[in-house]
């Protein structure tokens, strides 16, 4: 594989090129007892509920400032687990690659995903791989990964009633977001579009947070990522779904300077754009301290704020921002696509 600089079609014909790119690239970086079996299927150990997701990921570029597509489709996938509630376990992998894309960058990625599976404590139990012809104009030949999630629930404590989800919202519950707004969104764009800057995605599986907040007993009532469509679109669902009204404090929405000037000169909020490392949840306000200390003390919380609450009964549906004068602000859903592709 030294002497191949770039993929060519020969390493999708599922031949001799295919077996060295498989043997060489992916069994290399991924290897475990699961995917060593190296049959059409492998045969994992589970539980008697699962959670399943699975996402496919297409940003370009596939390296940027603080990740790349291989760390993304991993945290991506991870994070929506852990958002029902479960542990993440497994996970497959599905790679395009296209002609053309030079072998030790597609090296790099599937190392950077197999150290973020590691990270994450996933194992990368299957995966599949495709090359078709570059079909993108003027742009360097790329890849693009789906992949799969397997989540685990435990019997005896994620019973149904307690896991996160629309019907538990509260009246009085506090909004909570695990971090600052929009750097992975930022990042992305300013790639793009060619300007310098210092914002790094925040591309990051948050594990190690949702299962310190768990394992203190805290009623998690509802949780989301903060991805595509931005914090404002996520809440706005929430409150929606469940009748609330949401209202959210300006002055305490955590944004870092940079992503703050950046959004100043392109005219972006920093509410609707997205993260791939940021969560929001809600808990019963007694014990919405608790819960921001735990986020604070775990890895990547350390910006957490509680940001907002919610009110049931009172007032129309929807979420509402109190801005820094003292007004309100109604917000709705994106509208339109949040360009660029982030994920």
């Amino acid at each position: 594989m030294q002497s191949e600089e770039l993929i060519t079609m020969a390493h999708g014909s599922g031949g001799e090129s295919t077996g060295r790119l498989i043997d060489e690239i992916f069994a290399e970086a991924f290897s475990n007892p699961y995917l060593q079996q190296m049959e059409d299927s492998t045969v994992v150990p589970g539980a008697e509920r699962l959670a399943l997701t699975t996402d496919s990921f297409v940003v370009t570029p596939v390296e940027y400032p603080g990740g790349d597509i291989g760390r993304l489709c991993v945290c991506g996938t991870v994070n929506d687990l852990l958002m029902s509630g479960a542990q993440p376990a497994y996970l497959t992998c599905g790679f395009i690659l296209e002609e053309g894309l030079p072998v030790e960058k597609l090296r790099r990625i599937v190392r950077s995903m197999a150290e973020t599976a590691k990270e994450a404590g996933v194992v990368i139990a299957a995966g599949d791989t495709k090359v078709v012809e570059a079909g993108r104009q003027g742009q360097e030949p790329g890849l693009m990964i789906n992949t799969a999630g397997v989540g685990l629930f435990d019997a005896e404590h994620d019973r149904a009633e307690l896991l996160p989800g629309i019907g538990r919202i509260a009246d009085g519950d506090a909004v909570i977001v695990s971090g600052t707004l929009g750097e992975h969104h930022a990042a992305i764009l300013g790639e793009r579009m060619g300007i310098s800057h210092t914002i790094l995605s925040d591309n990051a599986p948050l594990g190690e947070m949702v299962r310190n907040l768990k394992e203190s007993g805290i009623e998690l009532h509802e949780m989301r990522d903060v991805t595509r469509g931005g914090l404002a679109t996520v809440l706005h669902e929430f409150a929606m779904a469940s009748g609330s009204r949401i209202i959210l404090n300006e002055k305490q929405l955590p944004v870092q300077k940079q992503v703050r000037d950046f959004c100043g000169i392109l005219g972006l909020d920093p509410l609707y754009m997205g993260n791939e490392g940021k969560m929001v949840l809600l808990v019963p306000g007694k014990d919405a301290e608790q819960a921001l200390e735990i986020i604070r003390d775990s890895r990547y919380g350390e910006n957490a704020a509680v940001i907002g609450s919610v009110s049931r009964g009172t007032g129309e549906a929807g979420l509402l921002l109190r801005t820094q004068i003292g007004g309100l602000r109604v917000l709705g859903p994106l509208y339109g696509e949040g360009l660029p592709r982030i994920c």
